[in-house]
């Protein structure tokens, strides 16, 4: 396989929703899927988010699992949002982390100060949906990134389902609804016939606590 094969983790209500409407998302699932979701983290080569994800969440992406190594960081930030403040940036030098943006991005006196705090940062070319993602999978290939599972958050997702790069989907269900309003797991697909649809085939179910954790593989485009 030319890019690393990639694996979408998520973390839903029964709906499918990841948040309210105003963000709070804290704890959907509960502590055994959390587990879990940690433990999937050490399985993988790499974890990516999105800018939004990186911004907005402030997450630290290790596994805190004792005994388990943490994997290498990607974060998705076409515009170098990332800040120095982070906890992304502020560990960049004890586990590693490397940002994608737009070519002339890298350039900035931000982009400088990430670099001093260990940010390894790669420019790679734009399309019309944003950061070319072919391109970022190659780069991440020549990183020796082999495997990557992507974490968040929604439009993230959804690219990469659009340009079929994601292979496996592991979907930790919570048994909550939060409605129309909340925001979705997966964006928007641009979908205008049903033939379009992605298929995926479930290879396995199990109850993690009160939530389920489901496995599915990429079928076929229909």
């Amino acid at each position: 396989m030319k890019r690393p094969r990639v694996t979408l983790k998520l973390a839903s209500s029964l709906d499918g929703k990841i948040a309210l409407a105003n963000g709070q998302s804290e704890w959907i699932t509960g502590e055994e899927a959390r587990y879990e979701g940690r433990r999937l983290r050490g399985k993988h080569d790499a974890i990516a988010v999105g800018a939004n994800t990186a911004v907005l969440d402030n997450p630290q992406l290790t596994t805190r699992i004792k005994g388990m190594s943490d994997p290498h960081r990607v974060v998705f930030d076409s515009q170098i949002r990332l800040a120095e403040q982070s906890n992304l940036a502020q560990t960049a030098k004890t586990t590693s982390v490397t940002l994608l943006c737009e070519k002339g991005e890298e350039e900035t006196p931000h982009a400088n100060t990430l670099r001093k705090l260990g940010v390894q940062i790669l420019s790679v070319g734009r399309n019309e949906n944003g950061l070319d993602l072919g391109a970022s999978m190659t780069a991440l290939k020549n990183q020796q990134i082999h495997t990557l599972l992507l974490e968040g958050g929604g439009t993230l997702a959804a690219s990469f389902i659009h340009q079929g790069f994601v292979d496996v989907i592991e979907w930790f269900r919570a048994p909550v609804i939060l409605g129309a309003e909340g925001r979705p797991a997966i964006g928007n697909l641009s979908l205008d016939h049903i033939s379009q649809i992605y298929r995926f085939e479930r290879i396995d179910v199990k109850e993690v606590g009160a939530d389920m954790w489901e496995r599915y593989q990429l079928t076929a485009n229909l």
